[in-house]
C-alpha cells in the first residue's frame, strides 16, 4: 500500500466531460497542485451515495478555501458511470474519475475483493496530495466510515 510521504505511480484515469472522454495520466493532473482524493467502493451505493460523495460537494467551497486545488472522486466504475453519479449528487466542484480497470488503485495498493458483489473495487479511503506526493492518507477500517470523510480531510489540511 502507498505511504505518507510517496509519489503516486504513473496510472491513467478516466473522466467523462461535456466535450468528450479525457484519460487524465496522474502525475501530470496531480502535479505543482493540491488535491483531495477520495475513493469508494462503488457509484451508486448506499453509503458513498448517502454520505461520503455529499460530504465533498457541501464542503468543497471549504476545501478550496484552504489550498485545495482539485477534489477528485475515484472509484472503480466506469467514466460514463461516474459523470452520471457526479450529476445525480450536483457534484460539478469535483473531478469525478473512472478506473475502470482498477489499474490506479491497484497500483496505489488500496484494491479489495468484493467477489459477488463487484469483484476487484476499491477500498474506502482519502488522501491529501501536494505536487504528488501523498501527505495525507486516511484508510478506512472494513465497514466503518469515519476517517475518510470530507470533514477529516478538512482537518487535516
Amino acid at each position: 500500500m502507498i505511504e505518507q510521504g510517496q509519489n503516486l505511480p504513473a496510472a491513467t484515469l478516466s473522466q467523462l466531460t461535456d466535450e468528450g472522454m479525457v484519460e487524465h495520466q496522474v502525475t501530470e493532473l496531480f502535479a505543482d497542485k493540491t488535491v483531495a482524493l477520495f475513493a469508494v467502493p462503488g457509484a451508486f451505493t448506499p453509503t458513498c451515495s448517502a454520505a461520503h460523495l455529499p460530504g465533498y460537494v457541501v464542503l468543497a467551497d471549504e476545501l478550496k478555501a484552504k489550498g485545495v486545488d482539485i477534489i477528485a472522486c475515484v472509484s472503480v466504475n466506469d467514466a460514463f458511470v461516474m459523470k452520471a453519479w457526479g450529476e445525480a449528487h450536483n457534484a460539478s466542484e469535483l473531478m469525478m474519475l473512472g478506473d475502470g480497470d482498477a489499474s490506479f488503485t491497484k497500483s496505489v495498493g488500496l484494491e479489495m475483493d468484493t467477489a459477488s458483489f463487484g469483484g476487484v473495487r476499491s477500498q474506502r479511503y482519502a488522501m491529501i496530495i501536494k505536487n504528488g506526493v501523498v501527505t495525507q492518507l486516511n484508510v478506512e477500517a472494513p465497514k466503518s466510515f469515519e476517517v475518510s470523510k470530507a470533514e477529516a480531510i478538512l482537518a487535516a489540511l
